[in-house]
């Protein structure tokens, strides 16, 4: 494997110079960049980032915690944060930390070993880890700002509002939401609030359900779907708290014999790839995933410079109108 030695070889210049290269560091000419740069593509010399970090406070890495990769939420943020820090010149190192404290305590201690630039954290709450006193930056995305650097959500709870009013207008009197994790507190619980909110407004009954942790990583919501629907045989609207719940739901409800939208009509929540591929195609609350991955960067990378001066950020939501409830 070629090191930075052969590549000083190849050029004629110094190890310090070509050093200097790597790391952007001083003033060094045009010239001298592109005698480096085709040295590295000449020998395929790949620059140990690691080792790198230890000559700067910090890496050009970025440590990213989800709970899971399985949740298309989860894998379509993933997907847009590496691709905004790689614009940026960062690269992701990614950790599912299936929402165990212990795990997600190693995680935040092997980011700092590694002298990441920041960590970006959607998973957990971190009650084991104080985070403040890890002197990185660390952005939260839809979970509790707790005393992480800076948080981003979406409107959670317009978001509940929307998809209740959009079953109500659309006839629903019996409506059920598919909740977020019991004993858990997360913003998506803002969308409970924005349901039962509506429901009382309008005079609808309306009962919630949450779910289980192990429902929530394994993506396995039918057992209590099947209980659900026993238990309210005439509902004919349901508000489930992600298009992943609201996939399983259509299922469901195609299975006890009945139709979507006739009998019963359904809503998501995420805008994620899965809306668009149940059939019926799936209505739902769509979150700027892009975008919210976009100010995270961005966020985390303003840190370098200068604290941004407010903590937390709010994003807005939009309805999808899709055959689930037309």
């Amino acid at each position: 494997m070629p090191t930075i030695k052969d590549v000083a070889k190849e050029t004629g210049l110094s190890v310090g110079t070509v050093s200097r290269v790597l790391n952007n560091r001083g003033y060094i000419s045009e010239a001298t960049r592109q005698n480096v740069d085709r040295a590295m593509k000449k020998l395929n010399y790949q620059p140990n980032e690691i080792a790198r970090s230890l000559c700067k406070s910090t890496s050009s890495i970025v440590g990213v915690i989800i709970p899971t990769l399985t949740n298309p939420y989860f894998a379509e943020m993933t997907e847009h944060l590496e691709k905004a820090l790689a614009s940026n010149g960062y690269q992701i190192m990614l950790f599912t930390s299936g929402n165990s404290r212990n795990r997600e305590k190693d995680i935040v201690m092997e980011c700092r070993k590694n002298r990441v630039a920041g960590i970006i954290v959607c998973s957990g709450v971190f009650s084991t880890v104080k985070l403040a006193e890890l002197d990185i930056p660390v952005i939260a995305l839809e979970r509790l700002k707790d005393n992480t650097s800076f948080s981003i959500e979406c409107d959670n709870y317009e978001g509940g509002r929307i998809a209740t009013k959009h079953l109500i207008d659309k006839g629903c009197r019996k409506l059920v939401h598919i909740s977020g994790v019991s004993g858990k507190v997360m913003p998506a619980d803002k969308r409970k609030e924005g349901f039962m909110d509506v429901c009382q407004e309008e005079g609808v009954d309306g009962i919630s359900y949450n779910t289980t942790e192990e429902e929530y990583l394994n993506l396995d919501y039918l057992s209590l779907l099947d209980r659900i629907f026993n238990e309210n045989p005439d509902v004919d609207g349901v508000f489930a708290s992600s298009d992943a719940i609201g996939a399983e739901v259509i299922q469901c409800i195609i299975k006890k014999g009945k139709r979507v939208p006739e009998d019963v009509k359904v809503i998501g929540f995420d805008g994620t790839f899965v809306s668009k591929l149940t059939s019926p195609t799936l209505s739902t609350i769509s979150q700027p995933i892009s975008e919210m991955a976009e100010i995270a960067v961005s966020t985390l990378l303003r840190f370098s410079k200068k604290k941004p001066t407010t903590t937390n950020i709010k994003v807005g939501v939009e309805l999808i109108e899709r055959d689930s409830t037309r």
